[in-house]
């Protein structure tokens, strides 16, 4: 999978349609790049959703919470100290 091509004025290069096809890359896809001497890497990425990285982000926390042995009311109780809000 390789074909050569050319940079425009404004550094812009095209992915060959071949090569989007084959990788499946659409209008929108995010790359991260990567450059070292002679050689540039482009990587296709996923920017995850806000909801995404928050359902990733609340799994991470009940893991932890198991895992220090916190129960959910505990839990609360820091949140909320944290924010200085008052608990009942």
């Amino acid at each position: 999978m390789s074909d050569i091509i050319t940079m425009s004025s404004k550094g812009q290069i095209v992915i060959p349609k071949n090569i989007r096809d084959q990788l499946g890359i659409d209008t929108g896809a995010n790359f991260v790049i990567f450059g070292e001497e002679d050689t540039v890497v482009l990587k296709k990425i996923k920017v995850p959703t806000a909801k995404e990285a928050f359902e990733k982000l609340h799994k991470l926390g009940i893991k932890f919470a198991k895992e220090k042995g916190l129960k959910e009311e505990e839990v609360m109780k820091k949140i909320h100290a944290g924010r200085g809000i008052k608990s009942e």
